[in-house]
């Protein structure tokens, strides 16, 4: 993961654990939803690592918001 893209990445992160906790979702569920591995769920929801838009198209699916949400900030 490139360094400049680090705040989107924190972004996502925190959208995406925001998104999952507003529906009462633990990461096992979510996951298994977006039909990817807790780990690597966590992992980006730590903005530890890069996501592929395919992933972040499933996670948004699964969470039932719309892609671009999950990259807004929050105020």
């Amino acid at each position: 993961m490139q360094l400049i893209y680090e705040e989107y990445y924190k972004t996502l992160g925190q959208n995406i654990s925001f998104y999952r906790r507003r529906q009462k979702l633990t990461q096992l569920k979510l996951s298994e939803a977006a039909e990817i591995s807790r780990n690597h769920l966590s992992r980006i929801e730590n903005a530890d690592c890069a996501v592929s838009l395919d992933v972040i198209f499933a996670i948004a699916d699964a969470l039932g918001v719309e892609p671009y949400k999950l990259f807004q900030n929050k105020e």
